[in-house]
C-alpha cells in the first residue's frame, strides 16, 4: 500500500505548527472513527489518519516526511519540463528524448516504508509492530450507540497512566485508566486498524492483567493490517 501524503491526509499546511496538526488529527478521528461514522469507508480513513499523525507528530520523522515531498517536488519538475520538451520536438517532427525516471535508491520514502526499490509500505517498520504476537482473546466487543457514544463513559477516573485516548467512548482517558475498567475494550481496540497507534501500550497491559500469555515474537510479522490473532 502506497503512503499518501500526511499533511493531505490531515489538510494541514506543510508549515503548520504541531499544536495545529494535533487539533486536525482529533478533530479528523472523532469524524471519521468507526464507532460514530457510518461511511463505510471509514476504517480504512482511519487508517490513514493515524499513520499520517504518527508520521507528524515525531519531529525526526515529520522532518523525512518533509524531505521526501522535496525530493518528490523536484522530480515532479524534472518530468514536467521533459514533457514540454517532447511536446516542442513533436511539433517539429522530431523525436523526443525520454523523460527522466526517477532512481528509487536517491528517493528515501516516507518514514515507515523500509523497501526503497518499491517505496511500499512495510507494516513491520511501523513502531511497536514487534510486539504484535499471537494469544489474543477471542472475546468480542460489542458497540451499542445508544450507551456507547463519544465520551458516554464520563470524564476519566484518575490516576492517568499511557497514552491518551481522542475518540470512541474513552475519549479523554488513558489506556492505564480504561484498563482498570474495562478490559474487553482494550482487547476489542486491539483487533482493529484503529488501535496500531497504541497496540505496543496494550499488549503490555493486556499481559499485565493475564489476558495474553503467548511471549512476543511468536509469529511472522509479515500479516496485514486487518490480521487478527
Amino acid at each position: 500500500m502506497s503512503i499518501p501524503d500526511p499533511y493531505k491526509v490531515l489538510q494541514v499546511d506543510p508549515e503548520a505548527g504541531r499544536e495545529v496538526i494535533e487539533a486536525a488529527y482529533k478533530r479528523l478521528a472523532r469524524m471519521y472513527h468507526p464507532d460514530v461514522s457510518g461511511d463505510p469507508g471509514s476504517v480504512e480513513k482511519m487508517v490513514q489518519i493515524n499513520q499520517a499523525w504518527e508520521m507528524l507528530r515525531d519531529p525526526a520523522r515529520r522532518a523525512g516526511v518533509d524531505r521526501a515531498r522535496t525530493r518528490a517536488g523536484a522530480t515532479s519538475a524534472r518530468v514536467v519540463a521533459a514533457d514540454g520538451k517532447a511536446h516542442a520536438a513533436a511539433a517539429r517532427h522530431e523525436p523526443p528524448a525520454p523523460a527522466p525516471r526517477p532512481d528509487p535508491a536517491s528517493q528515501p520514502p516516507f518514514p515507515g516504508v523500509t523497501d526503497q526499490s518499491t517505496s511500499r509500505f512495510d507494516p513491520g517498520a511501523v513502531p511497536g509492530a514487534g510486539n504484535w504476537t499471537s494469544g489474543r482473546s477471542d472475546t468480542g466487543y460489542r458497540y451499542d450507540t445508544r450507551t456507547m457514544g463519544t465520551g458516554a463513559a464520563g470524564p476519566p477516573p484518575g490516576n492517568p497512566s499511557g497514552s491518551i485516548v481522542t475518540f470512541g467512548r474513552y475519549d479523554g482517558w488513558t489506556l492505564g485508566e480504561i484498563a482498570r475498567r474495562d478490559l474487553e475494550y482494550l482487547e476489542w481496540l486491539d483487533r482493529t486498524p484503529i488501535g496500531r497507534t497504541y497496540q505496543s501500550e496494550i499488549d503490555a497491559l493486556l499481559r499485565k492483567h493475564g489476558r495474553r500469555t503467548r511471549a512476543p515474537g511468536g509469529e511472522s510479522r509479515s500479516r496485514g493490517l486487518f490480521r487478527r490473532r
